[in-house]
């Protein structure tokens, strides 16, 4: 076992550093009680490691602070790469207050590399620079590019220092749902605490997650799409449409049927067209255009 910590010789302040076996306590363990530390194990013989290691410290100097790097040359330090099992070159391991908390093997493209960064401030809770605000902003732009499990995981640090951020528990989530896990979605969304139930935020998860429940049940586009042709009245048929085209990402056509059904007949079903309309327009953004421009039409409807 190393013996980490003895004869510090580089000042803990360093944004990159290059570290031994005899600074490693001081430069990783101790540092990353404050602020994470990205430590690359790299060999001079690696030839990814060469790519890397320059994509690595930009990103951790774009970072501004908010992230620490630590290079570590295993051919100098094999007690270190030994100890952390490094097996292969490049490696890179994230510690924050003290233990390793993600990393990946292998040479990753910038953007990449950015997105790790940033996953791993917010997972310490972005607190040097923008606070919780930005880690929010991290994990929904991890969600938008389809990593739901790190956004899921970011939103759910951001939990941990605020159990009452209704926007994290928001995209908690519709991160389960993106992971097709309605069960702990719901379960997620039951347990939300009394004081933001009533949030906008989880007002438009509860109306994702009900359209996420009859995604399960849409038919096939094709076929209801040709029952329709045939039979324009068949007004369950229609609605059932509208239901596979959201569930198939084609948000428009839905929001375009549900209005020619409610102009055909508002009241059918207890004004199931309506009700779905709202419960779409609520998943949405209030910005977005397709909720902007169905809202306007659906009015013009009931005032006409």
């Amino acid at each position: 076992m190393i013996e980490f910590g003895q004869n510090a010789t580089a000042p803990a302040d360093d944004l990159i550093k290059d570290a031994t076996e005899a600074t490693f306590m001081t430069d990783v363990i101790e540092a990353s009680q404050t602020v994470p530390v990205i430590v690359d194990f790299w060999a001079t013989w690696c030839g990814p490691c060469k790519t890397l290691g320059p994509i690595l410290e930009a990103a951790v100097t774009k970072a501004g602070g908010k992230v620490k790097m630590v290079k570590v040359d295993v051919d100098q330090n094999q007690a270190i790469a030994a100890q952390l099992r490094i097996q292969s070159m490049p490696t890179v391991y994230a510690f924050w207050q003290g233990q390793p908390v993600d990393g990946f093997q292998g040479a990753l493209p910038q953007s990449q590399v950015e997105e790790f960064i940033n996953k791993i401030v917010a997972l310490s809770g972005g607190e040097e620079d923008g606070g919780l605000a930005d880690a929010i902003e991290v994990a929904e732009a991890m969600l938008a590019e389809g990593a739901a499990v790190d956004a899921a995981q970011t939103f759910a640090a951001i939990l941990g220092e605020d159990p009452e951020n209704a926007a994290a528990y928001g995209g908690l989530v519709r991160a389960h749902l993106a992971m097709d896990d309605l069960d702990q979605a719901e379960a997620i969304l039951n347990g939300a605490p009394a004081g933001i139930s009533g949030s906008p935020e989880l007002e438009a998860a509860h109306a994702q997650l009900e359209l996420a429940k009859q995604a399960a049940d849409a038919g096939p586009i094709a076929d209801l799409k040709a029952t329709v042709e045939n039979d324009p009245d068949n007004h369950q048929a229609r609605f059932d449409l509208a239901t596979a085209l959201h569930a198939g990402g084609q948000i428009e056509e839905a929001v375009d049927e549900l209005l020619d059904l409610f102009r055909r007949d508002r009241e059918w079903n207890d004004g199931a067209a309506k009700t779905q309309l709202f419960i779409i327009f609520d998943a949405l953004k209030p910005e977005d255009p397709i909720a902007l421009n169905g809202r306007r039409k659906l009015s013009s409807l009931i005032f006409a």
